[in-house]
């Protein structure tokens, strides 16, 4: 009788497993993880802002980004040592976390700096793909001091931390002169406007 019991709620916690199978865990989600052998191990823990979670014996494990299956494999390893057979895991989302749209929203966003002859210069949090036309505008355009031909971009390669410089003309872009030229800033470029020489 207890082995039929055990394989009806093995079959039963498998179907709900398997629905949620294709689904990536997300920080702020609520898992419910059973051990079969082991029902005081049972409990419901929140993904960490990190990804992760923590299980007795299996120490922090990783789980933003992966399915439910995963992280159950992940979990079976770790308290394997703890049993003399191989531990039944099953791990299933128990809750969503309902602010991911708005995380996500938030992300969507690029932080640039702008210095030197514009009307309103420092950090802005632009929408995601802004180009460097459209920053300027979003910055109320160049005081009357400005180099407009030798706008300068800084930017990070956050992989190597080497930084790369370009010289920019705006007139040239502006007028037409340099179609598709007008680059797409990333998170983290400084934009510079000089303040133009005597004669320029």
């Amino acid at each position: 009788m207890k082995k039929f019991l055990v394989a009806i709620i093995s079959m039963f916690i498998a179907t709900t497993a398997v629905a949620q199978s294709g689904y990536q865990i997300q920080p702020g989600d609520t898992l419910q993880v059973e051990v079969l052998e082991d029902p005081s191990l049972n409990r419901s823990t929140l993904v960490l802002p990190d990804g992760s979670i923590s299980f007795p014996f299996a120490g922090t494990v990783r789980a933003s980004g992966q399915t439910a299956s995963q992280v159950g494999q992940v979990i079976r390893s770790g308290i394997a040592s703890q049993f003399t057979t191989d531990p039944t895991v099953f791990v299933t989302v128990q809750a969503l976390n309902i602010a991911a749209p708005s995380v996500a929203a938030a992300a969507a966003t690029t932080d640039i700096f702008m210095m030197g002859e514009i009307l309103v210069p420092g950090a802005k949090s632009l929408q995601h793909g802004v180009t460097l036309i459209q920053a300027l505008a979003e910055s109320g355009g160049f005081t009357k001091f400005a180099a407009k031909k030798r706008i300068i971009l800084r930017r990070s390669d956050k992989r190597t931390g080497k930084q790369s410089v370009h010289r920019i003309n705006y007139k040239a872009i502006a007028d037409g002169a340099a179609i598709g030229n007008d680059i797409i800033l990333r998170d983290g470029d400084v934009i510079i406007v000089p303040e133009r020489r005597l004669f320029e």
